[in-house]
């Protein structure tokens, strides 16, 4: 089971984290599900979107999809922020689009199975809904189709149904991956 705040090394131990990327296309709920899990665990957050250059921010609101080199320098950013928690011991949920298996592998790549990705699935009827409800940060429900065109579904991923309350989602999530929250939380 993973420490509810830190992994506690002994003095021979690399130290190591767990890191939750909470992963799933525009108004799938990865940020306030990623908020209430990191909260439920008592683990530090990040939304991935906070991390895209503002170019990006631009191309989307006016309802262009980015393009991969338009990724490039934004996953370098999360790779970055995730290896250093990961280095730091500072578990982690990371709510991030990653459609892509490359993208994936990229922001796993050597932290040996401790980037664990969650799939936050919908159907598109319910997603283009929570869009034009205003629940995408930066992306207009004129994008829902090229979110799910870009979405490669993975394989290796815990899938878990965003139909249910947000608490219900923490608690199913916890439960999959078989964590411990503190007693307090």
């Amino acid at each position: 089971m993973w420490n509810r705040n830190r992994l506690t090394p002994s003095p021979t131990t690399k130290i190591t984290a767990m890191i939750i990327v909470l992963m799933g296309v525009s108004g799938s709920g990865k940020t306030t599900v990623g908020k209430l899990l990191a909260a439920r665990l008592g683990w530090h957050f990040a939304d991935g979107d906070d991390f895209h250059p503002h170019a990006n921010v631009e191309k989307m609101q006016s309802g262009s999809p980015l393009t991969d080199e338009d990724r490039r320098p934004w996953l370098r950013a999360l790779r970055e922020y995730i290896d250093d928690s990961y280095r730091r011991g500072q578990n982690l949920v990371l709510a991030c689009s990653a459609l892509h298996h490359d993208y994936r592998e990229y922001l796993a790549a050597d932290k040996s199975g401790h980037v664990r990705y969650v799939h936050l699935e919908g159907s598109e009827e319910l997603i283009s809904k929570r869009l034009a409800n205003g629940r995408g940060q930066f992306m207009p429900s004129s994008l829902v189709d090229s979110q799910f065109d870009a979405l490669e579904p993975p394989d290796d991923a815990t899938q878990v149904d965003i139909t249910p309350e947000p608490t219900v989602i923490v608690e199913q999530i916890i439960h999959d991956l078989g964590l411990t929250p503190p007693e307090s939380a």
